[in-house]
């Protein structure tokens, strides 16, 4: 289970400093918002605005650090929201390897690859606080005579890492395309997502954990209550999010506290249906977020701790003493209150707000994390290297009756790297979001599924669509250092208008567009570049073989889990347990 928080735990962050316009406060982006008066910044492009560093939440500090977000303030003076709000805090140094493959996978040789290297390293690090529950909003529309649909941004990061002011994230182009962009912070790691048994009893429904859902959630509030004074349209709201973004759209849509809150999703290269984790007792490979909470405590040479205890630690020691497998229960757990049951729970058994959805993955999800981690199942921690009979042997655990079926398929026995790199972007990426594709459309609401193959366009590249490839081209953010080809011009004007065609009506398509099918358990849009293939091609049953071979192990899990909660349910019909947690 180590790989995942290596696998997810580092967002895709900007290579290189900022290098747009000259920013300033504009008196035309002087607005009155239910807030009080804010005013925001110029961008390179009249008319569109940027206002930064908003609260949506009084900052979780003090008696609020483990709480429930609580309403944002107000004010009577302008607000000047010309600054990013600070990034939640995170452990820090951990991008290095990352960085340095993806850049030098890229093939742009050994001078680019120096200068972007120095560049990287020569940027400050943005403030990190305990105080962090801000938002951003970049509009076109001020003075528009009818609301537009709003895009809310949540960024991926494992849960772990990242912040809504990441460079990729702060274009014009999705406002360009007459949408309103939202880009939110939530707490990360052990602030956002770590339960105690003490913190539990310290809080009004008697749970703990799942601190950064409920601020996405507190965002999405803001939203309803606040977006009309940008030119947002409350009732016309998509939820998109990459990597563990990709996660917290389906945590949304399973939790009943976010209902209402949005009419779209957008799932990029991530569900959260197989992270497993139960507040206190069993959760099928993932820890409990009480085991993970009493960790911390005992790093902390905290024994019994209460919740004052505990919030009286300062953040800076808690980051410092944090032990390294910690990271790995400060996921989604099944808390009883914010989840009723896990994520993949309530899509297995239809308990999910079900809306329009389009969903994806890459076609390289692993290349960038394989060679550190090389387990290619999510479900095991012990592959390596062997002749066929052991790899299936070892396989048939979480995999009884498709084993060999998937050796063969990745060929593990004869090229383990090779093969176990691929069998990892299709197990965690491609089973988790084709499995919600499916139980989406039968609950009901149309979706769309693409699978994206674009690659760096030099000949020298080794990266191959990499995981979070898509977003520059989602949100035209692309750094031409990095290699933009006429392919990757032609492919950004593409997928931002799919992408906001759906934001705006639901359905992706035009009358400009290639034809975006919808779903019916086999139709995919393969979105590519710099490969020889159409950019946009309708295609059916993309690694239908692989990933049915694959989805088996989802199965078996969510099975055996709902025969656990069953047993659990009579335990407690009959006076046997005490606690439904």
């Amino acid at each position: 289970m180590t790989q995942l928080s290596r696998l997810l735990g580092v967002s895709l962050i900007c290579l290189l400093t900022a290098c747009g316009a000259e920013e300033s406060l504009a008196p035309e982006a002087l607005i009155i918002t239910p807030q009080g008066p804010v005013q925001g910044v110029t961008t390179e492009d009249a008319g569109i605005y940027n206002f930064k560093g908003v609260p949506f939440a009084a900052p979780p500090v003090g008696d609020l650090r483990w709480a429930a977000p609580t309403s944002a303030p107000k004010w009577t003076n302008t607000r000047a929201a010309d600054t990013f709000g600070n990034r939640c805090m995170q452990p820090t140094g951990s991008e290095g390897g990352f960085l340095t493959r993806m850049i030098e996978g890229h093939g742009l040789g050994a001078v680019k690859n120096f200068l972007i290297k120095r560049a990287v390293a020569a940027q400050k690090p943005a403030p990190m606080s305990e105080d962090c529950l801000y938002l951003n909003v970049r509009t076109g529309n001020l003075n528009g005579e009818a609301p537009q649909p709003v895009m809310v941004w949540i960024h991926g990061g494992g849960h772990q890492f990242g912040s809504a002011d990441t460079n990729y994230y702060q274009s014009n182009g999705l406002a360009e395309k007459g949408v309103v962009l939202v880009t939110i912070n939530y707490r990360l790691g052990v602030f956002g997502y770590m339960a105690h048994p003490a913190l539990s009893a310290s809080d009004p429904n008697g749970v703990s954990g799942n601190y950064g859902t409920l601020d996405q959630i507190a965002a999405l509030e803001w939203v309803r209550d606040n977006i009309s004074a940008y030119g947002g349209d409350p009732d016309n709201v998509t939820i998109f999010g990459e990597s563990a973004g990709g996660w917290s759209v389906t945590e949304m849509m399973a939790s009943p506290l976010a209902e209402g809150l949005f009419d779209k999703a957008i799932a990029q290269s991530g569900a959260s249906t197989y992270h497993l984790g139960q507040m206190d007792g069993v959760g099928l490979g993932w820890p409990s977020g009480y085991a993970t909470g009493r960790l911390v405590a005992g790093a902390l040479g905290l024994s019994d701790p209460t919740a004052e205890d505990l919030r009286a630690v300062p953040a800076e020691t808690m980051m410092a003493k944090l032990p390294p497998t910690a990271e790995e229960g400060f996921h989604h757990i099944r808390d009883g209150y914010v989840f009723p049951e896990n994520v993949g729970l309530a899509f297995r058994d239809g308990t999910f707000a079900s809306v329009p959805l389009m969903t994806g993955y890459n076609a390289d999800e692993g290349s960038l994390f394989f060679s550190d981690d090389p387990q290619p199942s999510v479900w095991l921690s012990d592959l390596a290297p062997a002749d066929r009979e052991t790899l299936i042997n070892k396989l048939s655990a979480a995999f009884p009756t498709q084993a060999g079926q998937i050796v063969d398929l990745y060929d593990l026995d004869t090229d383990f790297m090779t093969g176990g790199e691929a069998m990892m972007g299709d197990e965690i990426f491609g089973v988790n979001i084709r499995y919600i594709a499916e139980q989406n459309e039968t609950a009901g609401s149309d979706t769309y599924v693409y699978h994206f193959s674009r690659v760096p366009p030099s000949d020298t590249q080794t990266l191959g669509a990499f995981h979070a490839a898509e977003i520059p081209f989602v949100f035209d953010s692309s750094e031409p250092i990095l290699g933009l080809s006429e392919d990757d011009e032609a492919l950004t004007e593409i997928m931002l208008t799919y992408w906001t065609n759906f934001a705006r009506t639901g359905n992706p398509n035009d009358a400009k567009l290639p034809n975006w099918p919808i779903y019916k358990g086999e139709n995919w849009m393969h979105l590519s570049g710099n490969t020889g293939r159409a950019l946009a091609q309708a295609e059916t049953d993309i690694r239908v073989v692989k990933l049915d071979a694959l989805t088996e192990g989802l199965h078996v899990k969510l099975d055996t889990l709902a025969q656990t909660r069953a047993a659990e349910s009579n335990a407690l019909d009959t006076g046997i347990m005490t606690s439904p947690k």
